[in-house]
């Protein structure tokens, strides 16, 4: 397997870390996990079209893991005709027909892009062919607990208490016979995230404070520091730590090097906080593809 961070910002505006994104590639697959503001650039950055992403899983429907999905779902299909098959919570499903249904946000650009005759002539000349057929990603709701197989990997979820009971929001586990991943999405400490984290190759785990950093009483479980999150992923049996989600007052030098020092000294030197556009190998036997630069079709 291998990981590509494509956001590991917050909502916040920052101009070195879009909004949460986390590519990863295992086999003949790209999963997407979460695509907020910043996240379809980043993708391009890092040498893939939007079409070259298979799947699309969600966390959970804050806007700071969506942002960009519908500009995702659009790109893919003007470029090529096709949509990534996607998956998470309640109510991506409406939320996506919202965007590209008959009556949604996106109505009148398509049926320019599909019913007028210039624009018809320039999807043929691409290669494509008429009736031009609208975006239909194929969506999958799901709630903690669901599993799938894909080739060669198989992904599980647990819930994380974060924004509920308003929004469902879960963690991932990617298995393989190489490796093991596990992105918290936006998770409070809890044991059952524990024992979802056992023995993972790599642990990716939000961040949204620092140590020493007070929080209201009914945020402060919800919001762990690096030392916190260090301590569980060491009981966890985890072997690579990596803190992402990180908000502008935390980046200066000065305090990201003191979450690091955090990190370190209660985890061990296999921990960092992530920065855009790194990439990390999962794992001794997974099979992975690095990106490589092509360039994307043009649309109308």
């Amino acid at each position: 397997m291998r990981l590509t961070i494509l956001g590991s910002g917050s909502p916040e505006p920052s101009a070195s870390r879009a909004s949460s994104g986390y590519l990863v590639e295992v086999g003949e697959d790209r999963l997407l996990f979460d695509c907020g503001g910043g996240v379809f650039d980043r993708l391009l950055q890092a040498g893939l079209r939007p079409s070259d992403v298979d799947y699309v899983f969600f966390s959970h429907l804050h806007s700071d893991h969506m942002m960009d999905y519908a500009r995702l779902v659009h790109a893919a299909w003007d470029e090529s005709g096709v949509s990534p098959k996607v998956i998470g919570p309640k109510p991506i499903a409406s939320m996506t027909r919202g965007l590209f249904g008959p009556d949604g946000v996106f109505a009148a650009d398509l049926r320019a892009r599909t019913e007028l005759a210039p624009s018809q002539r320039l999807w043929l000349s691409r290669g494509g062919s008429l009736p031009r057929p609208l975006p239909t990603p194929e969506i999958t709701e799901i709630a903690a607990g669901w599993a799938m197989d894909g080739g060669g990997w198989r992904i599980m979820t647990c819930e994380v208490p974060h924004a509920q009971p308003i929004l469902e929001c879960m963690a991932f586990r990617v298995e393989t016979s190489g490796g093991s991943f596990v992105y918290s999405g936006d998770a409070g400490l809890c044991e059952g995230f524990e024992r979802f984290s056992r023995n993972a190759d790599v642990l990716l785990h939000w961040c949204y404070r620092l140590d020493g950093e007070r929080s209201h009483p009914e945020m402060e479980s919800l919001t762990p520091t690096p030392s916190e999150i260090a301590r569980m992923a060491r009981r966890a049996g985890v072997k690579r730590l990596l803190l992402t989600h990180f908000r502008v007052h935390m980046d200066v030098p000065a305090r990201r090097a003191g979450a690091v020092a955090a990190l370190r000294e209660t985890f061990g030197e296999t921990s960092e906080v992530v920065e855009d556009l790194k990439v990390y190998d999962i794992g001794d036997r997974g099979v992975a593809r690095r990106p490589s630069v092509r360039k994307a079709s043009q649309g109308t």
